[in-house]
């Protein structure tokens, strides 16, 4: 085994050790929690080593970045998340780029994600609808005969003016409106509080997100949104504790991030 290699097994179990201790403290089991790789800077070589060492989910924030690096993963049995800003005009690749986009946040935006997976699923893309439905199926991700999208809704935890997401206030409107694409498949929420050294200090912005998300649930009497996303490297023992269902972690798996 290569030193490249060995450290990155060395901190996937570090990782995962922390995921562990983590949900057993919030009496929970370590299965439910998804752990999503966040590739973004990193090489095709190093998501490649993760995937060998047992990582299944990977992260990027970018269409472009993505694109270049696809062609060199294209036999990884992978789940691909778009979980950056998704800019109006790159929707349609974005649509053929992942198999879920996490960073909803707007009606307008998934107007046009429904639109373009509608011509996706008309074209018959890259591969044949079967073979992607069996694909996708071994990964865990459901598709109905419509071939619907996942998508999770973006909500802005963090008060800066450049950070993306649906205000608190407009969420229960834009689930409405989500809900009623027929060609997407909403899964949940996802947040991003604001950076802190001390992690217990982005509790109670884990916390707000879990409420949001119950508040529509009491709302509508069903189970809907049964995606947490939240939690990174520095904080994700936190967001555990407070319900996170996916982590999404780079740092801590990847190393300092490097460049493209």
């Amino acid at each position: 085994m290569s030193s490249e290699s060995s450290e990155v097994t060395d901190n996937l179990s570090r990782v995962r050790e922390r995921i562990d201790h983590a949900a057993s403290r919030a009496g929970r089991g370590a299965e439910e929690i998804t752990l999503i790789a966040v590739s973004k800077t990193h090489s095709a070589a190093q998501i490649r080593n993760l995937y060998h060492v047992g990582v299944r989910h990977f992260g990027e924030n970018r269409v472009q970045e993505w694109e270049a690096k696809r062609a060199h993963l294209s036999g990884l049995d992978a789940v691909w998340h778009m979980i950056g800003h998704v800019q109006s005009n790159k929707a349609a690749k974005a649509v053929r780029l992942f198999d879920t986009i996490d960073s909803l946040d707007s009606a307008d935006l998934a107007e046009r994600l429904d639109r373009a997976r509608k011509d996706f699923n008309t074209e018959g893309s890259e591969i044949t609808e079967d073979i992607e439905k069996s694909r996708e199926r071994e990964k865990g991700i459901e598709r109905s005969k419509t071939a619907r999208l996942r998508v999770l809704i973006e909500v802005k935890l963090d008060p800066g003016e450049t950070k993306s997401g649906v205000s608190g206030e407009d969420l229960a409107p834009l689930v409405k409106a989500v809900l009623r694409f027929p060609h997407l498949e909403l899964h949940g929420l996802m947040g991003v509080p604001p950076y802190f050294d001390d992690a217990e200090k982005a509790r109670p912005y884990f916390r707000r997100l879990r409420e949001l998300r119950d508040a529509i649930r009491a709302e509508a009497g069903n189970n809907l949104l049964p995606v947490l996303s939240m939690g990174m490297s520095h904080d994700f023992e936190v967001a555990i504790e407070e319900g996170a269902t996916e982590i999404r972690v780079g740092t801590a798996l990847f190393g300092e991030r490097g460049k493209v």
